[in-house]
C-alpha cells in the first residue's frame, strides 16, 4: 500500500519550483559524464535523483527513529508489550 507521500512524489503533474545552487564546475562536468551512464538524459535529471535517494533514506531513517521513540514511551505509559506488537503487525500489514 502507497503511503499518501508516496502518491505524491509519483504524481507527475505535481507543483514545481526553481531554485538556484552553486555547483563547483567539475562537480558539474562529472555529473554530465555519469548521467549517460546511468540512463538519464542530462545531469539535472541525475542531480534530481541524487536527491531523491538521499531524501528517502533520510526520511526513512527518521521515521524509524520516530517509531522507536513512540514504543518506548508507550511502553513508559504501561502499555502491554504484546498490544504493541498486535498494533505494529496491523500496520504494517496494512
Amino acid at each position: 500500500m502507497l503511503t499518501d507521500r508516496l502518491k505524491t512524489r509519483l504524481d507527475k503533474g505535481r507543483p514545481m519550483t526553481s531554485i538556484t545552487l552553486r555547483i563547483p564546475v567539475d562537480v558539474v562536468e562529472s555529473m554530465k559524464a555519469i548521467a549517460p551512464q546511468r540512463g538519464f538524459s542530462g545531469y539535472q535529471a541525475l542531480l534530481k535523483s541524487y536527491l531523491s535517494e538521499g531524501l528517502r533514506r533520510d526520511e526513512q531513517q527518521f521515521s524509524a527513529a520516530t517509531h522507536a521513540r513512540l514504543i518506548e514511551a508507550l511502553k513508559r505509559h504501561g502499555v502491554p508489550a504484546e498490544v504493541i506488537e498486535q498494533a505494529e503487525r496491523e500496520v504494517t500489514a496494512a
